[in-house]
């Protein structure tokens, strides 16, 4: 007995309803159908289905055994279609909503990389901070930068967690002076990005986070803006880690209280479909996966 073989047709059975509607689904006969369901409960040792001249319905033991053949069928096709997606080299448009800050300030990091090495897929991207809906889009995928994920219909994969960290511009500093302690922000321009409410949580290196409650001189709702104040030296603002790494490895932008951090954001691949995910989409995934790892953390003071 083709044991596999004898769960498809099991499956089949208990979702179909019927012998007859198996076979039909399958493109067999009726009798391979039952003959297959006949081996399986003698190999198993139960009865799977409750049998009346209407209808099929399966024991609390079928029940049982339906789940987990489900369970393995799905893992089984899953397997062969890694090995299929690895064998074929992913092409194709990708449609890909991102926010502005990976689309201005991140993407020259991972993008050429990623069209070097895949030169079949076809990029679509849309830079837009609101959510979008990526069924009514026509999106592939979307990235994200939030706070821990809210449930949700679609499939979220993290790519990454980041600390926030607080920076300003050189003349802003000759000007103001660099804070030394959190007490020390009371006295300067803070910029605030708009969603973030209206406090600052800071995180020390050891002992307990510290909210720090402040009126911001300025507030914007898009971070490219944000980026673009604080460039100016307008006043102290919080980043994601990648997004300001190089203004602060060029000296554009210098840490302020490195001892700490200003909350975390996770990076999330969201997508409609975990068990259709095409190639494309799973290459892109798996890449920026790779590359937020090799971003690393911010040094610590």
């Amino acid at each position: 007995m083709d044991q596999l073989s004898a769960m498809r047709a099991y499956r089949c059975i208990v979702e179909a309803g019927s012998v007859t509607r198996a076979a039909e689904r399958l493109g067999t006969t009726h009798s391979s159908v039952s003959r297959q369901l006949r081996q399986l409960e003698e190999h198993l040792g139960v009865r799977l289905l409750n049998r009346n001249s209407r209808s099929l319905t399966p024991t609390e033991a079928g029940q049982r055994y339906y789940r987990d053949s489900v369970d393995i069928l799905e893992r089984v096709d899953a397997a062969g279609r890694r090995l299929g997606d690895a064998a074929a080299q992913p092409s194709g448009r990708l449609r890909l909503s991102l926010p502005h800050a990976v689309g201005a300030l991140e993407l020259a990091h991972w993008l050429p990389g990623f069209m070097q090495r895949y030169p079949r897929i076809e990029l679509d991207l849309s830079c837009d901070d609101r959510i979008v809906d990526l069924v009514k889009g026509g999106f592939d995928m979307a990235i994200r930068i939030s706070g821990p994920l809210a449930d949700s219909s679609l499939v979220a994969r993290e790519l990454a967690v980041f600390e926030r960290v607080l920076v300003a511009a050189p003349p802003y500093v000759a000007r103001h002076g660099l804070p030394r302690v959190v007490e020390d922000l009371a006295g300067h321009r803070l910029l605030a990005y708009a969603g973030d409410g209206r406090g600052l949580t800071l995180s020390p290196q050891r002992g307990e986070d510290e909210e720090v409650a402040f009126d911001a001189r300025l507030r914007l709702d898009s971070i490219l803006s944000l980026h673009a104040a604080a460039l100016a030296g307008l006043g102290i603002a919080a980043f994601t880690w990648p997004t300001v790494r190089e203004e602060l490895a060029a000296g554009r932008l210098l840490r302020v209280l490195p001892q700490h951090r200003a909350g975390r954001r996770h990076y999330f691949a969201i997508y409609p479909n975990a068990r259709q995910l095409p190639p494309k989409v799973r290459a892109l995934v798996e890449y920026l996966r790779a590359h937020y790892a090799s971003a690393g953390a911010p040094p610590r003071a």
